[in-house]
């Protein structure tokens, strides 16, 4: 059976000092928001948790930031990190840019079922009375987790794949191609935060910002009939690839989509940091 993505911070309440419960804190910031993930966890953070810091969990010298790292390299932080085979991973975070959707992507991606993100985030933890701890992470024994083979599915797409889908007609895709930056950014109206990229989105994209998952007065993931109705134009025809910036508020649609029962999304881990950085990438505005 399928674990829903999302989990309130009142049920998480319930599991948090279970001794097979594992807690992330995925936050991460941009690189021009004047945070420090890491200082924010050493201030305060839920018990047990411990960091899943996503550009650290990553493929070593990259190109693009936080690339989504091997099985084998997964499988050692994850272990490092006290992941059991029937650990129940519950991550949050504290973000502008939602970052715990990439870590629970990347937890299913290598073929653990059993994790959840909590609905609101630290925020919600918080105002539902949870308990807050401070200073390092504790130690945990290694766990006995195994990432199984990313080839054994499609749920990354490369930007050579990306090129073959955008070269042909809209009719003839085997995949709708989602984008979860903001609609300012995917018309290009506003400027990339990211130096020497271009500005506009990929030809024949559906812009959904990740934004429009997310109530704006609790944080929380909107119900899931809103949800459904968000991507209602998304016919079911076709199977889902999902962009963003870098890779990350894109996995908030894969999650979303998830939550309405749609598990046919694949994440362009390049997104357009990578897209918008190649001049044979062709670009619309």
């Amino acid at each position: 059976m399928t674990t829903f993505p999302v989990i309130s911070a009142e049920d998480a309440l319930q599991l948090i000092d279970q001794s097979n419960t594992i807690v992330f804190d995925a936050s991460s910031h941009l690189p021009n928001v004047e945070r420090d993930a890491e200082a924010e966890f050493l201030a305060g953070h839920l018990p047990h948790a411990q960091r899943f810091d996503i550009d650290k969990i990553a493929l070593p010298d990259a190109d693009l930031p936080h690339t989504m790292p091997t099985a084998p390299l997964f499988q050692r932080h994850m272990q490092l990190l006290g992941v059991h085979q029937d650990s129940h991973i519950i991550i949050y975070d504290d973000s502008a840019i939602f970052t715990s959707a990439r870590a629970w992507f990347m937890c299913r991606y290598f073929g653990h079922d059993r994790v959840q993100v909590i609905d609101g985030g630290l925020k919600a933890w918080v105002a539902a009375g949870g308990r807050i701890e401070t200073g390092a992470s504790e130690s945990r024994d290694r766990g006995d987790f195994l990432a199984q083979d990313p080839l054994a599915n499609d749920g990354l797409i490369s930007v050579h794949g990306m090129k073959k889908l955008v070269s042909k007609p809209i009719d003839d895709r085997k995949r709708h191609i989602l984008d979860a930056r903001s609609a300012d950014r995917f018309y290009g109206r506003a400027a990339e935060p990211r130096r020497g990229l271009a500005s506009g989105h990929m030809p024949g994209a559906i812009n959904i910002p990740f934004t429009d998952l997310i109530d704006k007065d609790t944080g929380k993931m909107k119900p899931v009939a809103e949800i459904e109705k968000i991507f209602a134009d998304v016919s079911t025809d076709k199977a889902i690839v999902t962009s963003c910036g870098s890779g990350v508020t894109a996995c908030a649609l894969i999650l979303g989509l998830a939550m309405t029962g749609r598990y046919d999304a694949a994440l362009y881990d390049g997104s357009w940091v990578e897209w918008g950085s190649r001049e044979d990438c062709p670009v619309s505005v």
